[in-house]
């Protein structure tokens, strides 16, 4: 089953042109690398398929027209991590984590053992429960990345959005959530994440579809759309390609130069 379609998505922020023609389907059990380089509106494709921002085409969530879905129905279908990392309310990591059952339950209703639960396991996955007493407010840049997306995970829904999620986070944490991702979709729902990090999009990604100036690129396995030659074209930059441990390993090395008046192009006649 489709999670999340998009056809013929088109958005416009004031004059600019952000999104343009964007058309993709998200199945269960995958885990898509949202990339392409800044400006190349892998944000607002996460927000148009929210709801957050005015769009043209057409959006179904699991079969429904986006459209016709309220906020609390959306919620049940899709849990969503913002790229900003704020949280302004000086009230308890557990308390934070705990909106994400808001959905599941009937407003003022207490906590029940099935929400408790999700909650635990949320708060364990993302290794913030040893602080879960503390005011989130006063947490670190990355601490308080962890426990927004431990809230969208305790929502349980089957797709998750997430706008640079290993922003703010540490190689460790980076890598712990990656491997996250990937077992959610293992176990059938799936994930999409922009990301900018092409490494880990390579190393752990099912799938990546790659955005530049409101396009869609490339589309597919990571190993297709990650080129010497994409890489080249659409980021202007070299990189290392390698395997290791069975997983595929890219790394960025240097910008491609054009040549210079002091380093002319080489005479392609001479002998």
């Amino acid at each position: 089953m489709s999670l999340l379609a998009v056809s013929n998505l088109s958005v416009s922020l004031g004059r600019r042109h952000v999104l343009s023609d964007v058309s993709f389907s998200v199945g269960e059990g995958e885990f898509v690398g949202l990339i392409g380089p800044n400006g190349a509106g892998k944000s607002t494709l996460l927000r148009a398929a929210l709801g957050l921002v005015g769009s043209q085409g057409r959006i179904t969530i699991a079969g429904h027209e986006a459209a016709t879905l309220d906020v609390l129905e959306r919620a049940v279908g899709i849990a969503y991590v913002a790229q900003e990392h704020q949280i302004a309310w000086p009230i308890p990591v557990e308390a934070i984590v705990a909106l994400g059952r808001t959905p599941h339950r009937p407003r003022f209703a207490a906590l029940s053992s099935r929400d408790h639960t999700a909650i635990e396991q949320a708060m364990r996955r993302m290794e913030v429960d040893a602080f879960r007493d503390r005011a989130a407010a006063d947490l670190s840049g990355g601490e308080k990345a962890r426990v927004l997306i431990a809230r969208a995970l305790a929502q349980e829904t089957p797709l998750l959005l997430a706008d640079e999620p290993t922003a703010g986070l540490d190689p460790s944490h980076q890598i712990t959530l990656m491997r996250l991702f990937a077992d959610l979709a293992k176990q059938g729902r799936s994930v999409i994440a922009s990301l900018h990090d092409l490494g880990l999009a390579a190393r752990w990604c099912s799938r990546l579809i790659l955005l530049n100036q409101g396009r869609i690129i490339a589309d597919g396995a990571p190993d297709a759309v990650l080129t010497a030659e994409s890489l080249g074209r659409i980021y202007g930059v070299e990189a290392y390609f390698g395997m290791a441990a069975g997983r595929a390993v890219i790394q960025p090395l240097d910008l491609i130069q054009p040549p210079t008046q002091d380093q002319p192009e080489e005479d392609h006649d001479r002998t």
